[in-house]
């Protein structure tokens, strides 16, 4: 009984991992084809976006399945309670993966910002650097590196805040740029919010090892 216990727990722990990398991967061709300007490889984010959403309500249904039918000890309880909140944050990472992948269509054709956009791109590596390493954090069941990951989401949202400034100082110039800049702060914010559910995962990786709820950002994002 304990070792197909130990096979259902370790298949959710791989399940888990492998939404983690679905959703970064989400992330990294939103933001690409957003300061590529394609809007092919936009459409291809949004029509895949079903299977993240698949995969985080089945990690659900076998999570809840396993707390009732196994009644798990203390260790083997967190670690189920870990991929049941955390696959919740990587679900909506990918919500917003969606979200800027919208905006690729919509802005398609409208005045651009060369200068904005790499600092969008830019943005875009380290949400998806810090998403990649919270997972990592998750993986190695390592503390002390979710912990660092997560005070990194302060770079994230200086960078949010730069983009926002450069873009009011471009939409003073010419009534030409507030659609893409309005645009560009939407993403930026959209950005802003995945380093944010990031670090609620590095949360997480702290609660499996020490079975305490912490909060790593003053920005703690809990819905």
């Amino acid at each position: 009984m304990r070792t197909t216990f130990e096979e259902q727990l370790n298949n959710l722990h791989l399940r888990f991992s492998e939404m983690g990398m679905m959703a970064s991967e989400a992330i990294m061709k939103s933001v690409k084809a957003y300061i590529d300007h394609d809007k092919a490889l936009a459409k291809d984010v949004i029509q895949h976006d079903h299977v993240i959403n698949k995969r985080e309500m089945d990690l659900e249904k076998e999570s809840f399945e396993m707390i009732a039918l196994q009644q798990p000890v203390t260790s083997d309880l967190r670690m189920i309670v870990t991929v049941l909140k955390a696959s919740s944050d990587l679900e909506r990472m990918g919500d917003h993966a969606v979200s800027i992948a919208q905006e690729t269509i919509r802005v398609k054709g409208e005045t651009r910002v060369p200068e904005i956009e790499k600092v969008i791109g830019e943005m875009g590596d380290m949400a998806t650097s810090i998403v990649e390493d919270s997972l990592e954090a998750y993986l190695k069941r390592d503390s002390k590196m979710a912990e660092e990951v997560a005070h990194r989401d302060i770079e994230i949202d200086a960078k949010s805040t730069m983009i926002n400034e450069l873009c009011i100082k471009d939409m003073q110039k010419t009534v030409e740029n507030v659609l893409s800049g309005s645009s560009y702060m939407l993403v930026a914010s959209y950005l802003e919010r995945v380093g944010d559910y990031a670090t609620n995962i590095c949360e997480w990786v702290v609660y499996l090892n020490t079975g305490h709820v912490v909060e790593l950002n003053r920005k703690h994002i809990a819905e």
